[in-house]
Protein backbone atom coordinates (compact mmCIF):
# COMPACT_ATOMS: atom_id res chain seq x y z
CA UNK A 1 0.00 0.00 0.00
CA UNK A 2 0.59 3.79 0.31
CA UNK A 3 0.88 6.94 1.67
CA UNK A 4 -2.20 8.51 0.78
CA UNK A 5 -1.11 12.00 1.81
CA UNK A 6 -3.72 13.06 4.17
CA UNK A 7 -3.35 14.81 6.64
CA UNK A 8 -2.70 13.60 10.01
CA UNK A 9 -5.35 13.86 12.59
CA UNK A 10 -5.48 12.30 16.27
CA UNK A 11 -7.95 11.69 18.60
CA UNK A 12 -9.99 9.92 21.64
CA UNK A 13 -12.85 6.97 21.51
CA UNK A 14 -14.13 7.55 25.21
CA UNK A 15 -17.32 5.26 26.48
CA UNK A 16 -20.28 7.06 27.21
CA UNK A 17 -21.06 5.54 30.86
CA UNK A 18 -24.04 7.60 32.17
CA UNK A 19 -22.51 7.73 35.77
CA UNK A 20 -19.51 9.23 34.26
CA UNK A 21 -20.85 12.24 32.66
CA UNK A 22 -19.00 15.15 34.13
CA UNK A 23 -15.42 13.05 33.80
CA UNK A 24 -16.00 12.42 30.18
CA UNK A 25 -16.96 16.28 29.28
CA UNK A 26 -13.33 16.62 31.54
CA UNK A 27 -11.64 14.25 29.41
CA UNK A 28 -12.78 15.92 26.07
CA UNK A 29 -11.61 19.47 27.73
CA UNK A 30 -7.78 18.40 28.17
CA UNK A 31 -8.06 16.57 25.01
CA UNK A 32 -8.87 19.92 23.18
CA UNK A 33 -6.86 21.57 25.43
CA UNK A 34 -4.14 19.30 24.42
CA UNK A 35 -4.54 19.72 20.71
CA UNK A 36 -6.34 16.50 19.78
CA UNK A 37 -8.38 16.57 16.98
CA UNK A 38 -11.39 14.72 17.54
CA UNK A 39 -13.42 13.47 20.79
CA UNK A 40 -15.41 10.12 19.53
CA UNK A 41 -18.16 8.23 21.47
CA UNK A 42 -19.59 4.67 21.18
CA UNK A 43 -23.25 4.83 20.04
CA UNK A 44 -25.69 1.85 21.82
CA UNK A 45 -28.48 3.28 22.10
CA UNK A 46 -30.39 0.01 23.37
CA UNK A 47 -27.71 -0.14 26.38
CA UNK A 48 -29.01 1.38 29.80
CA UNK A 49 -25.55 1.63 31.33
CA UNK A 50 -24.99 4.48 28.24
CA UNK A 51 -25.60 7.97 27.59
CA UNK A 52 -26.96 8.98 24.54
CA UNK A 53 -24.60 9.53 22.12
CA UNK A 54 -25.81 12.35 19.95
CA UNK A 55 -26.62 14.39 23.49
CA UNK A 56 -23.24 13.71 24.53
CA UNK A 57 -21.83 14.63 21.78
CA UNK A 58 -23.76 18.04 21.92
CA UNK A 59 -22.55 18.50 25.53
CA UNK A 60 -19.03 17.58 24.71
CA UNK A 61 -19.07 20.21 21.81
CA UNK A 62 -20.31 22.86 23.71
CA UNK A 63 -17.65 22.38 26.30
CA UNK A 64 -14.69 22.36 24.14
CA UNK A 65 -13.67 25.21 21.88
CA UNK A 66 -12.04 23.42 18.37
CA UNK A 67 -12.15 19.83 18.68
CA UNK A 68 -14.30 17.97 16.28
CA UNK A 69 -16.95 15.50 17.50
CA UNK A 70 -18.45 12.16 15.69
CA UNK A 71 -20.18 8.99 16.95
CA UNK A 72 -17.68 6.08 16.16
CA UNK A 73 -20.24 4.31 14.85
CA UNK A 74 -23.66 5.62 14.92
CA UNK A 75 -26.11 2.66 15.03
CA UNK A 76 -28.36 2.98 11.85
CA UNK A 77 -31.20 0.31 12.47
CA UNK A 78 -32.05 2.74 15.65
CA UNK A 79 -31.13 6.22 14.42
CA UNK A 80 -33.41 6.44 10.89
CA UNK A 81 -31.08 8.39 8.39
CA UNK A 82 -33.10 11.47 7.63
CA UNK A 83 -33.48 12.45 11.39
CA UNK A 84 -29.57 11.38 11.75
CA UNK A 85 -28.76 13.83 8.91
CA UNK A 86 -30.50 16.90 10.53
CA UNK A 87 -29.25 15.98 13.69
CA UNK A 88 -25.26 15.79 12.45
CA UNK A 89 -26.03 18.71 10.79
CA UNK A 90 -27.52 20.39 13.48
CA UNK A 91 -24.63 19.51 15.43
CA UNK A 92 -22.49 21.02 13.00
CA UNK A 93 -23.76 24.19 12.64
CA UNK A 94 -23.73 24.69 16.41
CA UNK A 95 -20.46 23.55 17.28
CA UNK A 96 -19.04 25.44 14.18
CA UNK A 97 -17.96 22.97 11.79
CA UNK A 98 -16.75 20.40 14.08
CA UNK A 99 -18.93 17.37 13.50
CA UNK A 100 -18.55 14.04 11.30
CA UNK A 101 -20.15 11.18 11.18
CA UNK A 102 -19.15 7.90 11.87
CA UNK A 103 -21.68 5.00 11.01
CA UNK A 104 -22.36 1.34 11.07
CA UNK A 105 -24.86 -1.27 10.04
CA UNK A 106 -25.79 -2.19 13.82
CA UNK A 107 -24.79 -4.99 15.64
CA UNK A 108 -26.31 -7.02 18.75
CA UNK A 109 -29.76 -7.63 16.89
CA UNK A 110 -31.72 -9.19 19.99
CA UNK A 111 -30.97 -5.50 21.55
CA UNK A 112 -31.63 -3.82 18.81
CA UNK A 113 -35.39 -5.30 17.78
CA UNK A 114 -36.29 -5.17 21.46
CA UNK A 115 -35.99 -1.39 20.94
CA UNK A 116 -38.45 -1.48 18.15
CA UNK A 117 -35.36 -1.82 15.62
CA UNK A 118 -35.48 -4.46 12.97
CA UNK A 119 -33.29 -7.40 12.33
CA UNK A 120 -31.49 -7.56 9.31
CA UNK A 121 -28.90 -10.44 7.72
CA UNK A 122 -25.77 -9.16 7.09
CA UNK A 123 -26.40 -8.50 3.38
CA UNK A 124 -29.59 -6.92 4.26
CA UNK A 125 -28.18 -4.53 6.63
CA UNK A 126 -24.90 -3.54 3.72
CA UNK A 127 -28.05 -2.81 1.43
CA UNK A 128 -29.83 -0.69 3.84
CA UNK A 129 -26.66 1.52 4.97
CA UNK A 130 -26.29 2.07 0.89
CA UNK A 131 -29.77 3.21 0.84
CA UNK A 132 -28.90 5.57 4.16
CA UNK A 133 -25.85 7.37 2.82
CA UNK A 134 -27.69 8.02 -0.01
CA UNK A 135 -30.59 9.93 1.95
CA UNK A 136 -28.07 11.70 4.27
CA UNK A 137 -26.20 13.11 1.29
CA UNK A 138 -29.60 13.76 -0.49
CA UNK A 139 -30.38 15.99 2.58
CA UNK A 140 -27.29 18.15 2.86
CA UNK A 141 -27.51 18.87 -0.98
CA UNK A 142 -29.32 22.02 -1.54
CA UNK A 143 -32.30 21.85 -3.59
CA UNK A 144 -36.49 21.75 -4.17
CA UNK A 145 -36.87 18.15 -2.63
CA UNK A 146 -34.35 15.60 -1.37
CA UNK A 147 -34.68 11.78 -3.15
CA UNK A 148 -32.87 9.10 -2.49
CA UNK A 149 -32.72 5.57 -1.17
CA UNK A 150 -34.92 2.42 -1.88
CA UNK A 151 -36.19 -0.54 -0.15
CA UNK A 152 -35.24 0.39 3.65
CA UNK A 153 -34.99 4.12 3.91
CA UNK A 154 -35.77 6.59 1.64
CA UNK A 155 -37.00 10.71 1.05
CA UNK A 156 -39.18 11.79 -1.76
CA UNK A 157 -39.70 14.71 -2.02
CA UNK A 158 -38.50 15.84 1.59
CA UNK A 159 -37.32 19.44 1.95
CA UNK A 160 -33.25 19.17 2.12
CA UNK A 161 -32.12 20.90 5.37
CA UNK A 162 -30.41 21.86 7.58
CA UNK A 163 -26.78 22.28 5.43
CA UNK A 164 -23.96 21.68 7.29
CA UNK A 165 -21.22 24.65 7.50
CA UNK A 166 -18.48 22.25 6.69
CA UNK A 167 -18.10 18.81 4.20
CA UNK A 168 -19.29 16.41 6.74
CA UNK A 169 -17.54 13.39 6.39
CA UNK A 170 -18.89 9.82 6.19
CA UNK A 171 -16.75 7.47 8.17
CA UNK A 172 -18.09 3.80 7.81
CA UNK A 173 -17.28 0.96 9.75
CA UNK A 174 -16.53 -1.86 7.88
CA UNK A 175 -14.31 -5.67 7.60
CA UNK A 176 -15.73 -7.53 5.72
CA UNK A 177 -15.91 -7.81 1.89
CA UNK A 178 -18.80 -6.29 0.83
CA UNK A 179 -18.82 -3.77 3.67
CA UNK A 180 -15.23 -2.60 2.29
CA UNK A 181 -16.37 -2.44 -1.68
CA UNK A 182 -20.00 -0.38 -0.02
CA UNK A 183 -17.04 2.28 1.99
CA UNK A 184 -14.61 2.31 -1.59
CA UNK A 185 -17.70 3.49 -3.31
CA UNK A 186 -19.72 5.53 -1.45
CA UNK A 187 -17.89 6.29 1.80
CA UNK A 188 -15.62 9.03 3.03
CA UNK A 189 -13.37 7.15 5.03
CA UNK A 190 -12.86 3.68 6.72
CA UNK A 191 -13.43 3.70 10.37
CA UNK A 192 -12.22 0.40 11.96
CA UNK A 193 -10.77 -0.79 14.91
CA UNK A 194 -7.73 -2.49 15.96
CA UNK A 195 -8.83 -5.06 18.26
CA UNK A 196 -11.13 -6.41 14.68
CA UNK A 197 -8.57 -5.46 11.70
CA UNK A 198 -5.13 -5.39 13.33
CA UNK A 199 -2.24 -3.97 11.23
CA UNK A 200 -1.41 -7.19 9.91
CA UNK A 201 -5.01 -7.37 8.09
CA UNK A 202 -4.83 -3.68 6.89
CA UNK A 203 -3.12 -3.96 3.55
CA UNK A 204 -5.52 -7.08 2.28
CA UNK A 205 -9.02 -4.44 3.33
CA UNK A 206 -7.23 -1.55 1.90
CA UNK A 207 -7.05 -2.98 -0.97
CA UNK A 208 -10.12 -4.27 -1.61
CA UNK A 209 -11.54 -0.66 -1.04
CA UNK A 210 -9.19 0.79 -2.87
CA UNK A 211 -10.66 -1.72 -6.27
CA UNK A 212 -14.16 -0.60 -5.03
CA UNK A 213 -12.72 3.21 -5.28
CA UNK A 214 -11.21 2.71 -8.80
CA UNK A 215 -14.24 0.88 -10.10
CA UNK A 216 -16.73 3.88 -8.78
CA UNK A 217 -14.97 6.44 -11.06
CA UNK A 218 -13.57 7.55 -7.54
CA UNK A 219 -9.54 8.00 -6.68
CA UNK A 220 -8.70 5.17 -3.71
CA UNK A 221 -7.18 8.60 -2.21
CA UNK A 222 -11.00 10.34 -1.76
CA UNK A 223 -11.49 7.46 1.36
CA UNK A 224 -9.83 8.74 4.11
CA UNK A 225 -8.66 5.80 6.69
CA UNK A 226 -8.78 6.55 10.48
CA UNK A 227 -7.79 3.59 12.75
CA UNK A 228 -9.34 3.13 16.05
CA UNK A 229 -6.51 2.02 18.49
CA UNK A 230 -6.22 0.50 21.61
CA UNK A 231 -2.70 -0.30 23.77
CA UNK A 232 -0.39 0.45 26.50
CA UNK A 233 3.10 2.17 27.34
CA UNK A 234 4.53 -0.28 29.39
CA UNK A 235 6.04 -3.39 27.75
CA UNK A 236 8.90 -4.28 25.38
CA UNK A 237 7.55 -2.68 22.43
CA UNK A 238 7.49 -6.34 21.00
CA UNK A 239 3.45 -6.38 19.69
CA UNK A 240 1.75 -3.38 18.57
CA UNK A 241 1.19 -0.91 20.58
CA UNK A 242 2.87 -2.33 23.71
CA UNK A 243 5.60 0.18 24.60
CA UNK A 244 7.07 3.56 25.32
CA UNK A 245 5.72 6.58 23.40
CA UNK A 246 8.76 6.33 20.74
CA UNK A 247 7.53 2.94 20.20
CA UNK A 248 3.68 3.98 19.43
CA UNK A 249 4.96 6.74 17.40
CA UNK A 250 6.92 4.15 15.30
CA UNK A 251 4.44 2.53 14.63
CA UNK A 252 1.42 4.44 13.90
CA UNK A 253 3.95 6.31 11.53
CA UNK A 254 5.10 3.58 9.93
CA UNK A 255 0.92 2.22 8.93
CA UNK A 256 0.48 6.08 7.99
CA UNK A 257 3.07 5.83 5.21
CA UNK A 258 2.79 2.40 4.73
CA UNK A 259 -1.00 1.60 4.65
CA UNK A 260 -1.94 5.07 4.29
CA UNK A 261 -3.36 5.81 8.07
CA UNK A 262 -4.20 8.90 8.50
CA UNK A 263 -6.23 8.54 11.68
CA UNK A 264 -5.38 7.46 15.31
CA UNK A 265 -8.47 7.75 17.81
CA UNK A 266 -7.12 6.32 21.06
CA UNK A 267 -9.86 4.23 22.60
CA UNK A 268 -9.51 4.88 26.62
CA UNK A 269 -10.65 6.40 29.42
CA UNK A 270 -8.19 7.97 31.86
CA UNK A 271 -6.46 10.97 31.73
CA UNK A 272 -2.62 9.86 31.91
CA UNK A 273 -3.32 7.91 29.33
CA UNK A 274 -4.71 10.62 27.13
CA UNK A 275 -2.34 13.04 28.18
CA UNK A 276 0.45 11.21 27.17
CA UNK A 277 -0.68 10.30 23.96
CA UNK A 278 -1.43 13.85 23.10
CA UNK A 279 1.97 15.60 24.67
CA UNK A 280 4.47 12.71 23.21
CA UNK A 281 2.78 10.20 20.72
CA UNK A 282 1.17 12.54 18.22
CA UNK A 283 3.55 15.30 18.01
CA UNK A 284 5.99 12.87 17.49
CA UNK A 285 4.10 10.73 14.88
CA UNK A 286 3.83 14.39 12.87
CA UNK A 287 7.14 14.40 12.85
CA UNK A 288 8.22 11.49 11.64
CA UNK A 289 5.99 11.33 8.94
CA UNK A 290 6.57 15.37 7.46
CA UNK A 291 9.95 14.27 7.86
CA UNK A 292 9.30 11.24 5.61
CA UNK A 293 6.96 13.10 3.53
CA UNK A 294 9.09 16.10 3.13
CA UNK A 295 12.29 13.45 1.78
CA UNK A 296 10.09 11.54 -0.75
CA UNK A 297 8.98 15.58 -2.40
CA UNK A 298 12.78 16.34 -1.82
CA UNK A 299 13.50 12.90 -3.92
CA UNK A 300 11.18 13.30 -6.70
CA UNK A 301 12.00 17.07 -7.31
CA UNK A 302 15.72 16.10 -7.19
CA UNK A 303 14.51 12.90 -10.24
CA UNK A 304 12.94 15.82 -11.98
CA UNK A 305 15.25 18.36 -12.07
CA UNK A 306 17.27 18.63 -15.23
CA UNK A 307 21.35 18.35 -14.83
CA UNK A 308 23.33 21.66 -14.29
CA UNK A 309 26.35 22.28 -16.04
CA UNK A 310 29.36 23.22 -14.17
CA UNK A 311 28.36 26.80 -14.09
CA UNK A 312 25.41 26.63 -12.96
CA UNK A 313 24.48 28.60 -9.50
CA UNK A 314 20.89 27.46 -8.83
CA UNK A 315 22.16 25.43 -5.64
CA UNK A 316 24.16 27.42 -4.20
CA UNK A 317 26.35 25.75 -1.17
CA UNK A 318 26.60 27.83 2.44
CA UNK A 319 30.25 27.38 4.26
CA UNK A 320 30.18 23.92 2.40
CA UNK A 321 27.22 22.40 3.75
CA UNK A 322 25.29 21.90 0.62
CA UNK A 323 22.18 24.09 0.70
CA UNK A 324 22.10 27.83 1.40
CA UNK A 325 19.35 29.65 4.13
CA UNK A 326 16.76 30.98 2.35
CA UNK A 327 16.42 34.86 3.00
CA UNK A 328 14.09 36.70 4.42
CA UNK A 329 11.61 38.85 1.38
CA UNK A 330 11.57 41.84 4.05
CA UNK A 331 8.54 42.54 3.40
CA UNK A 332 6.24 43.28 5.69
CA UNK A 333 2.31 42.65 5.15
CA UNK A 334 1.13 44.22 9.17
CA UNK A 335 1.68 47.06 11.12
CA UNK A 336 1.42 44.48 14.47
CA UNK A 337 4.86 44.08 15.47
CA UNK A 338 5.50 40.22 17.42
CA UNK A 339 9.01 40.78 18.60
CA UNK A 340 12.38 42.36 18.33
CA UNK A 341 14.41 40.96 15.47
CA UNK A 342 16.75 42.85 16.17
CA UNK A 343 17.18 40.96 19.69
CA UNK A 344 17.46 38.01 18.34
CA UNK A 345 20.88 35.35 19.28
CA UNK A 346 23.01 34.65 16.58
CA UNK A 347 24.47 31.38 16.44
CA UNK A 348 28.88 31.32 16.99
CA UNK A 349 31.02 31.19 13.42
CA UNK A 350 31.87 28.43 11.67
CA UNK A 351 35.13 27.40 12.01
CA UNK A 352 36.19 26.99 8.40
CA UNK A 353 37.99 24.37 8.21
CA UNK A 354 35.62 21.94 9.25
CA UNK A 355 34.48 18.96 7.75
CA UNK A 356 30.83 17.88 7.16
CA UNK A 357 29.84 15.30 6.71
CA UNK A 358 27.25 13.75 3.92
CA UNK A 359 25.07 12.58 6.92
CA UNK A 360 25.23 15.80 8.33
CA UNK A 361 24.85 17.41 4.95
CA UNK A 362 21.85 15.62 4.91
CA UNK A 363 20.25 17.00 7.96
CA UNK A 364 20.67 20.14 6.87
CA UNK A 365 18.77 19.54 3.59
CA UNK A 366 15.80 17.86 5.43
CA UNK A 367 15.33 21.31 7.03
CA UNK A 368 15.21 23.42 4.43
CA UNK A 369 12.86 20.82 2.33
CA UNK A 370 10.24 20.92 5.27
CA UNK A 371 10.47 24.96 5.12
CA UNK A 372 9.67 24.64 1.99
CA UNK A 373 6.96 22.45 2.28
CA UNK A 374 5.37 25.15 4.99
CA UNK A 375 6.17 28.19 2.65
CA UNK A 376 4.46 26.46 -0.03
CA UNK A 377 1.40 25.68 2.36
CA UNK A 378 1.21 29.41 3.44
CA UNK A 379 0.98 30.18 -0.31
CA UNK A 380 -1.85 27.78 -0.57
CA UNK A 381 -3.70 29.09 2.51
CA UNK A 382 -3.66 32.78 1.20
CA UNK A 383 -4.97 31.57 -1.57
CA UNK A 384 -7.93 29.89 -0.08
CA UNK A 385 -8.49 33.18 1.93
CA UNK A 386 -8.35 35.09 -1.24
CA UNK A 387 -11.44 32.70 -3.34
CA UNK A 388 -13.47 33.40 0.02
CA UNK A 389 -13.43 36.88 -0.37
CA UNK A 390 -14.09 36.73 -4.09
CA UNK A 391 -16.63 34.27 -3.46
CA UNK A 392 -15.48 31.41 -4.92
CA UNK A 393 -15.08 29.59 -1.79
CA UNK A 394 -17.18 28.83 1.22
CA UNK A 395 -15.99 30.26 4.39
CA UNK A 396 -16.86 26.23 6.25
CA UNK A 397 -15.11 24.98 3.26
CA UNK A 398 -11.99 27.03 3.61
CA UNK A 399 -11.67 26.36 7.20
CA UNK A 400 -11.77 22.64 6.91
CA UNK A 401 -8.96 22.54 4.06
CA UNK A 402 -6.80 24.85 6.40
CA UNK A 403 -7.44 22.61 9.35
CA UNK A 404 -5.69 19.81 6.85
CA UNK A 405 -2.85 22.12 6.45
CA UNK A 406 0.25 20.71 8.27
CA UNK A 407 1.28 23.68 9.51
CA UNK A 408 -2.31 23.97 11.24
CA UNK A 409 -1.83 20.55 13.10
CA UNK A 410 -2.41 20.80 16.39
CA UNK A 411 1.64 20.43 18.14
CA UNK A 412 2.90 23.05 15.81
CA UNK A 413 6.60 21.81 14.19
CA UNK A 414 8.96 22.40 11.95
CA UNK A 415 8.69 18.87 10.35
CA UNK A 416 11.04 16.18 12.19
CA UNK A 417 12.99 19.11 13.62
CA UNK A 418 11.42 21.91 15.46
CA UNK A 419 11.16 21.18 19.34
CA UNK A 420 7.53 20.62 19.94
CA UNK A 421 5.51 22.14 22.61
CA UNK A 422 2.88 20.74 24.97
CA UNK A 423 -0.33 22.99 25.16
CA UNK A 424 -1.45 21.11 28.38
CA UNK A 425 -0.28 23.18 31.58
CA UNK A 426 1.84 20.69 33.66
CA UNK A 427 2.49 18.44 31.17
CA UNK A 428 6.35 18.51 29.58
CA UNK A 429 7.78 17.44 26.63
CA UNK A 430 9.94 14.27 26.78
CA UNK A 431 10.90 13.47 23.45
CA UNK A 432 14.66 14.52 24.66
CA UNK A 433 15.55 11.12 22.35
CA UNK A 434 14.15 12.47 19.46
CA UNK A 435 14.43 16.91 19.87
CA UNK A 436 16.83 18.84 17.70
CA UNK A 437 16.80 21.44 20.12
CA UNK A 438 18.03 19.54 22.68
CA UNK A 439 20.66 17.47 20.91
CA UNK A 440 21.73 20.83 19.66
CA UNK A 441 22.51 22.70 23.31
CA UNK A 442 23.92 19.20 24.59
CA UNK A 443 26.21 19.21 22.06
CA UNK A 444 27.38 22.73 22.05
CA UNK A 445 26.11 24.81 24.88
CA UNK A 446 26.86 28.07 22.64
CA UNK A 447 23.66 27.61 20.79
CA UNK A 448 21.44 27.78 23.49
CA UNK A 449 20.08 31.47 23.44
CA UNK A 450 19.56 30.32 19.68
CA UNK A 451 16.97 27.41 20.37
CA UNK A 452 15.63 29.34 23.28
CA UNK A 453 14.96 32.08 20.95
CA UNK A 454 13.42 30.02 18.31
CA UNK A 455 11.22 28.07 21.02
CA UNK A 456 9.39 30.90 21.78
CA UNK A 457 8.80 31.88 18.40
CA UNK A 458 7.08 28.53 18.00
CA UNK A 459 4.55 29.51 20.87
CA UNK A 460 3.99 32.71 19.06
CA UNK A 461 3.37 31.16 15.52
CA UNK A 462 1.05 28.74 17.22
CA UNK A 463 -0.74 31.48 18.53
CA UNK A 464 -1.28 32.82 15.32
CA UNK A 465 -2.43 29.85 13.82
CA UNK A 466 -5.18 30.05 16.66
CA UNK A 467 -5.93 33.34 15.95
CA UNK A 468 -6.54 32.85 12.23
CA UNK A 469 -8.40 29.60 12.87
CA UNK A 470 -10.83 31.81 15.43
CA UNK A 471 -11.19 34.58 12.79
CA UNK A 472 -12.50 32.08 10.38
CA UNK A 473 -15.33 30.71 12.48
CA UNK A 474 -16.39 34.34 12.97
CA UNK A 475 -16.07 34.76 9.42
CA UNK A 476 -19.02 31.83 9.00
CA UNK A 477 -21.60 33.40 11.07
CA UNK A 478 -20.53 37.11 9.14
CA UNK A 479 -18.69 36.96 6.47
CA UNK A 480 -18.99 40.87 5.30
CA UNK A 481 -17.56 41.99 8.63
CA UNK A 482 -15.35 38.78 9.20
CA UNK A 483 -12.80 39.50 6.25
CA UNK A 484 -10.75 42.19 7.30
CA UNK A 485 -10.03 39.83 10.23
CA UNK A 486 -9.07 37.04 8.73
CA UNK A 487 -7.12 38.62 6.29
CA UNK A 488 -5.21 40.96 9.08
CA UNK A 489 -4.86 37.38 10.78
CA UNK A 490 -2.80 35.51 7.56
CA UNK A 491 -1.32 38.72 6.77
CA UNK A 492 0.70 38.64 10.40
CA UNK A 493 0.94 35.16 9.86
CA UNK A 494 3.21 35.14 6.89
CA UNK A 495 5.42 38.15 8.32
CA UNK A 496 5.89 36.02 11.49
CA UNK A 497 6.33 32.56 9.91
CA UNK A 498 8.30 33.69 6.76
CA UNK A 499 11.05 35.62 9.07
CA UNK A 500 10.85 32.98 11.79
CA UNK A 501 11.68 30.06 9.08
CA UNK A 502 14.47 32.24 7.15
CA UNK A 503 15.99 32.83 10.74
CA UNK A 504 16.12 29.24 12.07
CA UNK A 505 17.91 28.21 8.65
CA UNK A 506 20.72 30.99 9.15
CA UNK A 507 21.20 30.35 12.56
CA UNK A 508 21.08 26.41 12.79
CA UNK A 509 22.11 25.01 9.29
CA UNK A 510 25.57 24.91 10.06
CA UNK A 511 25.10 23.09 13.16
CA UNK A 512 23.24 20.94 11.68
CA UNK A 513 25.54 19.82 9.17
CA UNK A 514 28.34 20.05 11.54
CA UNK A 515 26.80 18.03 14.31
CA UNK A 516 24.78 15.66 11.87
CA UNK A 517 23.40 12.32 13.57
CA UNK A 518 24.96 12.90 17.19
CA UNK A 519 22.45 15.36 17.75
CA UNK A 520 20.13 12.62 18.28
CA UNK A 521 22.61 10.15 20.05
Amino acid sequence: MADYGHDLSFGIFVTPKADAGPHIIELARRADAAGLDWVSVQDHPYQPAFLDAMTLLTAIAAATERVAVFPNVANLPLRPPAVLARAVASLDILSGGRAELGIGTGAFWDAIAAMGGPRRSPRESVDALREAIAVIRALWTPGRGARAGGQYYSVSGAKPGPFPVHDVGIWVGAYKERMLRLTGEAGDGWLPSSPYAPPEQLAAMNAVIDAAATEAGRSPADVRRIYNIAGSFSGDGSSFLQGPPKVWAEQLAGLALDEGISGFVLMADDTVTVDRFAAEVAPAVRELVASERALADADADTDARPVSSPTDNSKKRERGIGVAATPDPGVRLSDETLWDETARPVAPAPDPDTDYSEAGRSHARDLVAVHDHLRAELAQLRDMIAQVAAGSLDPGKARTEISKLTMRQNQWTVGAYCESYCRLVGLHHTLEDTSLFTGLRRLDGRLAPVTGRLTEEHHVIAGLLSRVDAALVALVTDPVRGMPAVRAAVDLLTDALLSHLSYEEHQILEPLARLGPAIYG
